[in-house]
């Protein structure tokens, strides 16, 4: 269903007149339609199959290269993502880590930050989120394990109430052999890697 503008932006001008404020001075007569917009792209994930990316498949031992597809883990990271907190309607953003086992399958690279996209432009809370993303591409690939890594920022908890502004919240969701605490273990080190890495450049 796609998002109804017209009524988010009548309710915008209703919020606008409910906190006090003149909807129809200068600086406020776009805000309504400005409103309708920004939603239509945070919330355009709602209703969309977050599968969808992971529908073409290249086959590890038939595929155009198979000598150089992997046998161990295949890692994206940093995959920059926002999303809007459900609580209170407020954005958070961070980067995701996503790594998996490939079994008979593998996808190209692109696909897996697609499903993010997806995924985070709903309604949503940062622990669901790493679920999901971790369920799609468990029940989408034949992987033999996947694990999601989840870094993001909360403006529900950097801007309001005790407004701890360096505060970021970490997720970690896994499946199949990359639940297991070593292997889990090994994917992480190269998590943290990357951030010694960032935080040093």
């Amino acid at each position: 269903m796609a998002v109804d503008r017209e009524r988010i932006a009548a309710l915008t001008r209703e919020l606008l007149l409910a906190v006090g404020e003149d909807p129809d001075r200068p600086g406020l007569r776009q805000t309504p339609q400005r409103v309708a917009d920004a939603y239509a792209e945070f919330f355009s994930g709602v209703g969309v199959d977050a599968a969808e990316p992971l529908s073409h498949t290249i086959s590890v031992a038939h595929g155009p290269a198979p000598d150089t597809l992997p046998s161990g883990v295949v890692m994206l990271r940093d995959i920059r993502f926002r999303s809007v907190c459900e609580h209170h309607l407020l954005p958070f953003a961070g980067r995701a880590h996503i790594a998996y086992l490939p079994g008979e399958q593998v996808v190209g690279l692109g696909a897996l930050p697609k499903v993010v996209d997806v995924l985070a432009a709903r309604p949503q809370v940062q622990e669901r989120l790493g679920e999901q993303i971790a369920d799609t591409i468990a029940g989408s690939l034949d992987a033999r394990g996947v694990l999601v890594v989840l870094d993001a920022v909360h403006q529900c908890v950097t801007m309001r109430g005790g407004r701890q502004s360096d505060t970021s919240t970490v997720t970690v969701s896994a499946r199949g052999a990359l639940a297991d605490p070593v292997q889990r273990a090994e994917v992480m080190a190269l998590v943290g890697a990357a951030s010694a890495g960032e935080a040093a450049s």
